[in-house]
């Protein structure tokens, strides 16, 4: 699961769609991200506050859906 900065809502997250995701890795198996496909995120902060969950489909590199 990894993070996403600048999002303090689930609800502004939506309003990124056709964004550049700026993702914060949290595992330390290595890169969660790689490139289009489907990622699990967590907000506002992957470590300290944990206050909503979202699915965040990327496609050509840019926000295509939340869910």
């Amino acid at each position: 699961m990894m993070g996403i900065n600048g999002f303090k809502t689930k609800k502004a997250l939506k309003g990124a769609v056709g964004e550049v995701p700026n993702f914060i890795e949290t595992s330390m198996f290595g890169a969660e991200f790689k490139g289009d496909g489907n990622y699990t995120v967590v907000g506002p902060d992957p470590y300290n506050k944990r206050t909503w969950y979202a699915t965040v489909t990327v496609t050509d590199g840019v926000i295509a859906k939340v869910s």
